[in-house]
């Protein structure tokens, strides 16, 4: 019973788990930034070649 009690009162892996979810969600937000902005340059670039070889 001591050894169960001691396993639910740890608390190390949680704090693990929230710097996990914070990677997560900064990860995810880099991603989101990224491919609009690179979408959106990507098609200019491919719009201003386009209109420099007509």
């Amino acid at each position: 019973m001591a050894l169960l009690r001691s396993f639910l009162a740890d608390e190390s892996a949680a704090t693990a788990i929230e710097y996990c979810l914070i990677a997560t969600g900064v990860a995810l937000a880099i991603v989101t930034v990224v491919n609009n902005t690179g979408s959106a340059l990507l098609n200019s670039k491919f719009n201003s070649i386009s209109a420099a070889t007509k």
